[in-house]
Protein backbone atom coordinates (compact mmCIF):
# COMPACT_ATOMS: atom_id res chain seq x y z
CA UNK A 1 0.00 0.00 0.00
CA UNK A 2 1.19 3.52 -0.64
CA UNK A 3 1.84 5.66 2.40
CA UNK A 4 -0.69 8.52 2.25
CA UNK A 5 1.72 10.85 4.03
CA UNK A 6 4.19 10.77 1.16
CA UNK A 7 3.91 13.87 -1.02
CA UNK A 8 5.76 14.72 -4.19
CA UNK A 9 6.59 18.14 -5.53
CA UNK A 10 5.38 18.83 -9.04
CA UNK A 11 9.01 18.83 -10.15
CA UNK A 12 9.41 15.32 -8.76
CA UNK A 13 6.54 13.77 -10.70
CA UNK A 14 7.29 11.61 -13.76
CA UNK A 15 6.96 13.56 -16.96
CA UNK A 16 5.46 10.60 -18.81
CA UNK A 17 7.01 10.70 -22.25
CA UNK A 18 10.23 8.85 -22.87
CA UNK A 19 13.29 10.88 -23.82
CA UNK A 20 14.82 9.32 -26.92
CA UNK A 21 18.13 7.68 -26.09
CA UNK A 22 20.44 4.99 -27.36
CA UNK A 23 18.33 2.16 -25.97
CA UNK A 24 14.63 2.88 -26.38
CA UNK A 25 13.60 -0.53 -25.04
CA UNK A 26 15.77 0.03 -21.99
CA UNK A 27 14.25 3.46 -21.38
CA UNK A 28 10.73 2.05 -21.67
CA UNK A 29 11.62 -0.74 -19.26
CA UNK A 30 12.95 1.79 -16.75
CA UNK A 31 9.82 3.93 -17.02
CA UNK A 32 7.46 1.01 -16.39
CA UNK A 33 9.70 -0.43 -13.67
CA UNK A 34 9.64 2.95 -11.91
CA UNK A 35 5.84 3.03 -12.01
CA UNK A 36 5.61 -0.50 -10.61
CA UNK A 37 8.06 0.12 -7.77
CA UNK A 38 6.54 3.44 -6.71
CA UNK A 39 3.03 1.94 -6.86
CA UNK A 40 1.83 4.27 -9.61
CA UNK A 41 0.88 0.98 -11.24
CA UNK A 42 -0.86 -0.76 -8.35
CA UNK A 43 -0.20 -4.44 -7.58
CA UNK A 44 -2.68 -6.66 -9.37
CA UNK A 45 -3.90 -3.91 -11.72
CA UNK A 46 -4.29 -4.37 -15.45
CA UNK A 47 -1.53 -2.99 -17.68
CA UNK A 48 -2.84 -1.88 -21.06
CA UNK A 49 -0.28 -1.74 -23.83
CA UNK A 50 -2.20 0.90 -25.77
CA UNK A 51 -2.32 3.18 -22.73
CA UNK A 52 1.45 2.88 -22.28
CA UNK A 53 1.98 3.60 -25.99
CA UNK A 54 0.10 6.87 -25.60
CA UNK A 55 1.63 7.79 -22.24
CA UNK A 56 5.24 7.11 -23.21
CA UNK A 57 4.87 8.12 -26.88
CA UNK A 58 6.53 5.01 -28.27
CA UNK A 59 5.46 2.10 -30.46
CA UNK A 60 4.07 -1.23 -29.28
CA UNK A 61 7.34 -3.11 -29.80
CA UNK A 62 9.48 -1.59 -27.01
CA UNK A 63 6.47 -1.73 -24.67
CA UNK A 64 6.05 -5.46 -25.24
CA UNK A 65 9.81 -6.03 -24.92
CA UNK A 66 9.84 -4.20 -21.60
CA UNK A 67 6.80 -6.08 -20.30
CA UNK A 68 8.43 -9.36 -21.28
CA UNK A 69 11.52 -8.45 -19.30
CA UNK A 70 9.41 -7.43 -16.31
CA UNK A 71 7.53 -10.71 -16.57
CA UNK A 72 10.85 -12.52 -16.25
CA UNK A 73 11.55 -10.56 -13.08
CA UNK A 74 8.24 -11.56 -11.54
CA UNK A 75 6.78 -8.05 -11.62
CA UNK A 76 4.32 -8.56 -14.48
CA UNK A 77 2.02 -11.47 -15.28
CA UNK A 78 0.85 -12.24 -18.81
CA UNK A 79 -2.33 -14.26 -19.29
CA UNK A 80 -3.19 -15.77 -22.66
CA UNK A 81 -5.98 -13.87 -24.46
CA UNK A 82 -6.28 -11.44 -21.55
CA UNK A 83 -3.06 -9.46 -21.47
CA UNK A 84 -0.77 -8.07 -18.81
CA UNK A 85 -1.26 -7.12 -15.20
CA UNK A 86 1.04 -6.14 -12.39
CA UNK A 87 1.98 -9.01 -10.13
CA UNK A 88 -0.14 -9.11 -6.97
CA UNK A 89 1.36 -7.98 -3.70
CA UNK A 90 3.08 -10.69 -1.69
CA UNK A 91 1.10 -12.09 1.22
CA UNK A 92 2.09 -11.74 4.86
CA UNK A 93 2.94 -15.43 4.97
CA UNK A 94 5.17 -15.10 1.91
CA UNK A 95 6.79 -12.03 3.44
CA UNK A 96 7.58 -13.91 6.66
CA UNK A 97 8.97 -16.87 4.73
CA UNK A 98 11.21 -14.66 2.57
CA UNK A 99 12.72 -12.97 5.61
CA UNK A 100 13.18 -16.28 7.40
CA UNK A 101 15.07 -17.53 4.34
CA UNK A 102 17.18 -14.38 4.15
CA UNK A 103 18.12 -14.55 7.83
CA UNK A 104 19.18 -18.16 7.42
CA UNK A 105 21.37 -17.50 4.38
CA UNK A 106 22.59 -13.92 4.06
CA UNK A 107 24.38 -13.24 7.38
CA UNK A 108 26.51 -16.35 6.97
CA UNK A 109 27.20 -15.45 3.33
CA UNK A 110 28.23 -11.92 4.35
CA UNK A 111 30.71 -13.37 6.84
CA UNK A 112 32.14 -15.67 4.21
CA UNK A 113 32.40 -12.86 1.68
CA UNK A 114 34.14 -10.56 4.18
CA UNK A 115 36.77 -13.20 4.90
CA UNK A 116 37.75 -13.42 1.25
CA UNK A 117 37.51 -9.82 0.02
CA UNK A 118 40.30 -8.18 -1.91
CA UNK A 119 40.53 -4.50 -2.88
CA UNK A 120 38.78 -4.99 -6.22
CA UNK A 121 35.83 -6.81 -4.68
CA UNK A 122 35.53 -4.24 -1.90
CA UNK A 123 35.45 -1.47 -4.49
CA UNK A 124 32.72 -3.31 -6.41
CA UNK A 125 30.63 -3.58 -3.24
CA UNK A 126 31.16 0.08 -2.39
CA UNK A 127 29.91 1.05 -5.83
CA UNK A 128 26.94 -1.33 -5.65
CA UNK A 129 25.83 -0.21 -2.19
CA UNK A 130 24.43 3.09 -3.49
CA UNK A 131 25.69 5.17 -0.57
CA UNK A 132 27.80 7.47 -2.76
CA UNK A 133 24.74 8.71 -4.68
CA UNK A 134 22.20 8.57 -1.88
CA UNK A 135 20.98 12.16 -2.30
CA UNK A 136 21.36 12.42 -6.03
CA UNK A 137 18.40 14.07 -7.76
CA UNK A 138 14.99 15.36 -6.69
CA UNK A 139 12.74 12.76 -8.29
CA UNK A 140 11.77 10.63 -5.29
CA UNK A 141 9.96 8.01 -7.37
CA UNK A 142 13.03 7.56 -9.53
CA UNK A 143 15.33 7.40 -6.50
CA UNK A 144 13.10 4.79 -4.90
CA UNK A 145 12.97 2.54 -7.95
CA UNK A 146 16.70 2.97 -8.55
CA UNK A 147 17.45 1.96 -4.99
CA UNK A 148 15.24 -1.12 -5.27
CA UNK A 149 17.49 -2.32 -8.08
CA UNK A 150 20.66 -1.10 -6.35
CA UNK A 151 19.74 -3.03 -3.21
CA UNK A 152 19.23 -6.20 -5.24
CA UNK A 153 22.62 -5.75 -6.95
CA UNK A 154 24.41 -5.09 -3.66
CA UNK A 155 23.05 -8.21 -2.00
CA UNK A 156 23.67 -10.30 -5.10
CA UNK A 157 27.31 -9.12 -5.21
CA UNK A 158 27.75 -10.29 -1.63
CA UNK A 159 26.33 -13.68 -2.57
CA UNK A 160 28.66 -13.81 -5.57
CA UNK A 161 31.71 -13.11 -3.40
CA UNK A 162 30.56 -15.70 -0.85
CA UNK A 163 31.02 -18.20 -3.73
CA UNK A 164 27.94 -20.35 -3.23
CA UNK A 165 26.01 -20.33 -6.47
CA UNK A 166 23.15 -22.46 -5.16
CA UNK A 167 22.39 -19.91 -2.44
CA UNK A 168 22.80 -17.08 -4.91
CA UNK A 169 20.45 -18.67 -7.44
CA UNK A 170 17.91 -19.51 -4.72
CA UNK A 171 17.70 -15.90 -3.57
CA UNK A 172 17.67 -14.49 -7.12
CA UNK A 173 14.82 -16.78 -8.09
CA UNK A 174 12.60 -15.21 -5.43
CA UNK A 175 13.00 -11.66 -6.84
CA UNK A 176 12.93 -10.71 -3.16
CA UNK A 177 14.03 -7.10 -3.38
CA UNK A 178 11.59 -6.09 -6.10
CA UNK A 179 8.64 -7.60 -4.25
CA UNK A 180 9.43 -6.17 -0.83
CA UNK A 181 10.05 -2.67 -2.18
CA UNK A 182 6.56 -2.72 -3.72
CA UNK A 183 5.05 -3.09 -0.26
CA UNK A 184 5.56 0.53 0.71
CA UNK A 185 6.70 3.63 -1.15
CA UNK A 186 8.46 5.77 1.43
CA UNK A 187 11.80 7.57 1.61
CA UNK A 188 12.48 6.02 5.03
CA UNK A 189 12.86 2.64 3.33
CA UNK A 190 15.83 3.90 1.32
CA UNK A 191 17.51 6.24 3.80
CA UNK A 192 17.66 3.75 6.68
CA UNK A 193 18.70 0.94 4.36
CA UNK A 194 21.58 3.07 3.06
CA UNK A 195 22.79 3.64 6.62
CA UNK A 196 22.77 -0.12 7.11
CA UNK A 197 24.65 -0.65 3.85
CA UNK A 198 27.34 1.66 5.20
CA UNK A 199 27.63 -0.48 8.33
CA UNK A 200 28.01 -3.61 6.20
CA UNK A 201 30.66 -1.91 4.08
CA UNK A 202 32.59 -0.87 7.21
CA UNK A 203 32.72 -4.49 8.31
CA UNK A 204 33.88 -5.55 4.85
CA UNK A 205 36.54 -2.84 4.76
CA UNK A 206 37.85 -4.07 8.11
CA UNK A 207 37.83 -7.67 6.90
CA UNK A 208 35.78 -8.54 9.99
CA UNK A 209 33.64 -11.60 9.23
CA UNK A 210 31.76 -11.52 12.56
CA UNK A 211 30.94 -7.83 12.18
CA UNK A 212 29.73 -8.46 8.62
CA UNK A 213 27.49 -11.27 9.84
CA UNK A 214 26.01 -9.03 12.54
CA UNK A 215 25.57 -6.02 10.26
CA UNK A 216 23.77 -8.11 7.65
CA UNK A 217 21.48 -9.68 10.24
CA UNK A 218 20.60 -6.24 11.65
CA UNK A 219 19.97 -4.90 8.14
CA UNK A 220 17.58 -7.73 7.24
CA UNK A 221 15.75 -7.54 10.58
CA UNK A 222 15.35 -3.77 10.24
CA UNK A 223 14.14 -4.14 6.65
CA UNK A 224 11.50 -6.59 7.83
CA UNK A 225 10.38 -4.26 10.63
CA UNK A 226 10.21 -1.23 8.29
CA UNK A 227 7.89 -3.01 5.90
CA UNK A 228 5.63 -4.85 8.34
CA UNK A 229 3.22 -1.85 8.61
CA UNK A 230 2.25 -2.49 4.99
CA UNK A 231 0.17 -5.41 6.26
CA UNK A 232 -1.72 -3.42 8.89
Amino acid sequence: MQNPDVKLDDDARPTGRIQRANSLAGDVYEAIFQQLMSLKIAPGSRITVDNLVRELDVSHTPIREALGRLEGEGLVIKTHLIGYRAAPQITRRRFDELYELRLLLEPAAAAKAAAGLDAARLAALQEAAGVMTRRDGRDERLRYSNFARQDAIFHDKIMEFAQNEIIRETLNHQHTHFHIFRLMYHSRVTEEALDEHEAILSAFAAGDANAARTAMRVHIENSRDRLLPAFE
